[in-house]
């Protein structure tokens, strides 16, 4: 996957000292630490912290239980509206959500109850019994979901909780999607999102098919044949492209493919690692790749962008944290050109000076050089138009090239539903992306339940 930077060489040090630069981003609150955090909240009737949440947790309420030494029954609450609430309660931007909403959060106060922090205390401490979440009656229908990450598995996990029997169709030879392949390795460390997912599936009722890719293996008239219903859950897959000369070169790659590689290595020290590098971005994503550069020893990162701060989409948490790892940052710059070495490997990049005119972004003619031994871009993803191969799935796609659906995620073509990013564009988060697939899941159950009844009749 990283092939592009094979002539580079490897990251400094032992597997183990890198491995030491990828533990938890923020540590966990003790138990002392979240008594006396929950005790800060005020448990507001009709809470605005709760209302910020994508997946409806009942803030206050998992919050009043900690307070109550109810771990099991505050774990419950959150994982109720949200299977992913442990891997949520560390990658989810909290501080522009339900912190940001939280009553708290004002000048007196100083800042908000650490919402994120206690989430993560209580998924974390749960100790079931059992599994908290039984299936109902079987209802002797069958799904088909397309896309094992979030938005497909929590999909998978509401159907199966209404009773559904379902078959999960995914490319890769892992579950997870994005908490797997595409999350900075220092918010999900180790195996905690295969683990997660370990949880989700004790549920029952769930197969996971690997090696199963939509316009590829499988094709949406069978998947309509077969099943009741189908869910797309497919994600971004498709990096988008600079349109330069050279942007095939070695040295210039996808930022996800690095962080996906990183994620799945066995050995970090047996990285490929540029000593100087540019990340081309200012989304979450470039903020995660030039940190992880940063902690894999590169020495220069720069991460580039064509317009100013206040534009970038990375939350201000993110720009901090990417401060704090002395990533240097050049705004007001658009790629212009890729320069080569002799050899044709990358040796850097040239921009050109950005400023807006009359509300629009214009190029000043300037110029500036960055010297690099590699170049991410983290420029944002599309659907990959290869899912949609087949004659029916082509009508499926807007022309913003994301799936259209209505209110209740159906897609034009019935009995195919879709969610996540690769519907119409949002916030692009796991929260986001987990509420899709369980609203999807209650527009199934209903409609083919419904289809049903009126069959009997």
């Amino acid at each position: 996957m990283i092939e592009s930077l094979q002539h580079l060489p490897p990251a400094a040090g032992t597997h183990s000292l890198l491995a030491e630069r990828f533990t938890d981003l923020a540590p966990p609150l003790t138990a002392r630490q979240a008594a006396v955090e929950s005790m800060r909240c005020l448990y507001c009737h009709d809470a605005p912290c709760a209302r910020a949440c994508p997946t409806g947790i009942d803030v206050a309420g998992f919050i009043r239980n900690i307070r109550e030494q109810n771990i099991d029954g505050a774990a419950y609450g959150i994982l109720k509206q949200n299977i992913f609430g442990g891997a949520c309660a560390r990658v989810c931007p909290t501080e522009i959500l339900c912190e940001d909403a939280c009553v708290r959060n004002d000048d007196s106060e100083g800042q908000p109850v650490k919402i994120g922090l206690l989430q993560r205390y209580a998924t974390d401490h749960a100790r079931f019994d059992c599994h908290p979440f039984q299936r109902a009656a079987a209802t002797g229908k069958t799904v088909a979901v397309v896309g094992a990450g979030p938005a497909g598995l929590a999909c998978a996990h509401r159907l199966a909780m209404l009773g559904h029997e379902v078959v999960v169709f995914e490319a890769q030879g892992k579950p997870g999607g994005l908490n797997e392949y595409g999350i900075a390795k220092y918010k999900l460390p180790g195996d905690f999102a295969q683990r997660e997912i370990d949880f989700l599936l004790a549920i029952g009722g769930i197969e996971i098919r690997y090696g199963q890719a939509l316009g590829a293996d499988l094709h949406l008239p069978d998947l309509q044949a077969r099943y009741d219903a189908v869910f797309l859950g497919l994600g971004l897959g498709a990096s988008r492209r600079l349109g330069l000369a050279g942007e095939d070169a070695p040295g210039l790659m996808t930022a996800v493919d690095y962080i996906a590689t990183l994620r799945q290595a066995a050995d970090l020290a047996a990285l490929p690692l540029p000593r100087r590098a540019i990340v081309i971005g200012a989304g979450n994503t470039a903020i995660d790749m030039a940190v992880q550069l940063k902690r894999l020893g590169a020495q220069d990162v720069t991460l580039v962008y064509r317009r100013g701060v206040e534009a970038m989409s990375a939350t201000g948490h993110e720009i901090d944290i990417a401060k704090a790892a002395q990533v240097r940052m050049l705004t007001w710059a658009a790629p212009l050109a890729v320069l080569l070495d002799e050899g044709g490997k990358v040796r850097g990049m040239r921009f050109e000076e950005t400023r807006i005119e009359d509300g629009r972004l214009v190029g000043t003619g300037a110029t500036v050089e960055i010297a690099a031994d590699a170049v991410f871009k983290a420029i944002g993803q599309g659907l990959d138009t290869a899912s949609l191969f087949d004659p029916p799935a082509r009508a499926l796609a807007d022309d913003a090239g994301r799936i259209r659906v209505d209110a209740r995620f159906r897609t034009a073509l019935p009995g195919v539903y879709a969610g996540g990013d690769c519907i119409a564009p949002g916030q692009d988060l796991t929260v986001q992306a987990v509420q899709h697939g369980k609203l999807a899941a209650m527009a199934i159950d209903h409609d083919i339940q419904s289809t049903e009844a009126a069959w009997r009749t």
